[in-house]
């Protein structure tokens, strides 16, 4: 089971709680056991689980990220979009996920998050089902 999910961001700089689509998506195909593969095809957005029970760790993440790797520092890509790839490098562009009893296993506090460092813009995430 393979499949296309289109974000439609609209920051420069988001993070987007995907938590309840990929676990719907794991639903609508029924898998009670396996692992959920979700891929980034993007070099200036990334993907990470981290806490989604307070909105101000997001805007905490970002912006030390934006503290860390600043937007028009002396890069030699003229762009203007370095920062988002060296964001998305860091952050990471794939999760493997398992799954048991048909849901993601996430510890109590932990959500799915889409990383937006170049928007706003309409994105893709690949998301892909082993069974086992």
């Amino acid at each position: 089971m393979f499949e296309s999910l289109n974000i439609k961001t609209s920051s420069r700089v988001e993070m987007v709680d995907i938590t309840e689509k990929i676990a719907n998506f794991i639903t609508r195909h029924n898998i009670n056991s396996g692992i959920c593969c979700l891929f980034v095809p993007h070099t200036t957005a990334g993907i990470t689980i981290n806490e989604n029970a307070d909105l101000t760790v997001q805007l905490d993440i970002n912006s030390k990220l934006s503290d860390l790797i600043r937007a028009g520092d002396n890069y030699s890509h003229l762009e203007g979009n370095s920062d988002s790839h060296i964001k998305s490098t860091v952050v990471g562009s794939s999760l493997n996920i398992i799954i048991d009893r048909g849901r993601p296993v996430l510890g109590t506090w932990q959500g799915i998050y889409f990383c937006e460092f170049d928007g706003p813009r309409n994105r893709n995430l690949y998301i892909k089902l082993i069974e086992g």
